[in-house]
């Protein structure tokens, strides 16, 4: 009977003085209009953080979608191409493609070491082309992915702070009040609870993108570590099935020409 008695006189409320229910657009409407200045910055911080996770999560669902299929072109006409300097000299329609780096790295690295022609002296430099290309890659893509990973961590402690905020300020309003009625401690508690939901709106969106995103990363990552290797017996067996070498005597005379 106590306990019901003090939340009787905690909900207390003169009904003439009552505001008409509104609807819920109109009331969200309407405590993001009567917050105070703490709950006000925050939410203004939210949206902003919102805003830039969001860019930067259709910004890179776009560029990952040109990637993998400019990759699915440049695959194709990889395995059709009876020559690498032909596909070599086409390689740059395929940009968007993080292939077309494996490819240029391993081509000239090859290029360096044979001159276009016969067996790599050190192949495992190849491989350390396609590993480097592959890196270099990689950190392009992965570009500004810190900060969507930031936003989705930090997010609900910045909602938290706004709610600890509005319980302030709802302990004030009602210590101000005098009375404990639910008009003195409402302001605040609205604050509180409007902060909290918009520190996850933010926060939930950004880690799905997040690890949507490293996921898709993972693929690039995989795709390019299969097509170095796939790109490396396409040179050795090339070099294996090329004709032999002309003369000495010809070889002689082209190197003193």
């Amino acid at each position: 009977m106590v306990l019901y008695s003090a939340l009787a006189l905690l909900l207390q409320e003169d009904p003439a003085s009552a505001p008409p229910i509104a609807s819920d657009t109109s009331a969200l409407a309407e405590m993001i209009h009567n917050s105070g200045p703490v709950a006000f910055t925050v939410l203004v911080v939210l949206l902003l953080a919102s805003i830039f996770s969001w860019t930067i999560m259709f910004s890179k669902w776009s560029s990952f979608r040109k990637a993998a299929m400019q990759g699915q072109r440049f695959i194709r006409a990889f395995r059709k191409s009876s020559r690498l300097s032909e596909l070599a000299t086409v390689a740059d329609q395929f940009k968007p493609s993080p292939l077309v780096s494996v490819f240029n790295e391993i081509h000239d690295e090859y290029q360096r070491q044979t001159g276009g022609r016969g067996l790599p002296r050190n192949p495992v430099a190849l491989e350390r082309a396609a590993q480097t290309a592959s890196s270099e890659a990689l950190t392009a893509m992965e570009s500004r992915m810190t900060w969507l990973a930031t936003i989705a961590a930090i997010a609900p402690f910045i909602g938290l702070f706004g709610t600890v905020m509005g319980i302030i300020d709802a302990f004030h309003g009602l210590g101000t009040a005098g009375a404990a009625t639910l008009r003195a401690v409402a302001p605040g508690i609205s604050e509180a609870l409007i902060t909290t939901a918009a520190g996850l709106v933010v926060a939930i969106p950004a880690v799905v993108g997040y690890n949507q995103l490293t996921a898709r990363l993972r693929e690039f990552g995989a795709r390019m570590d299969d097509f170095g290797r796939e790109l490396l017996n396409a040179i050795e067996n090339a070099a294996m099935l090329a004709p032999t070498a002309p003369p000495a005597a010809d070889e002689s005379r082209r190197r003193t020409f």
